[in-house]
């Protein structure tokens, strides 16, 4: 079975204004579930590909910024 993601979760918003968009985004986040994993995934990549290079560099320090915020896991070898 031949299983196009990208294609699926596109088509899946096609036609969705950015209400629409802003509360499927928002809801994903809400609610933690790792299954939305990948369309988020989705979301990042047409945004990185549309994106300037100005644009990409903020992404990337907002990334960069709340990785370094992040609390590790409690159950993470303190070695690291």
């Amino acid at each position: 079975m031949d299983l196009d993601i990208r294609r699926h979760i596109i088509n899946n918003f096609k036609g969705d204004n950015t209400d629409t968009l802003r509360s499927a985004i928002d809801e994903s986040i809400k609610e933690n579930d790792e299954i939305t994993l990948p369309g988020m995934g989705v979301f990042l990549e047409i945004i990185w590909s549309d994106a300037s290079d100005e644009m990409k560099n903020e992404m990337l320090k907002i990334i960069e910024n709340r990785i370094k915020r992040e609390q590790p896991e409690k159950n993470q070898d303190s070695n690291n």
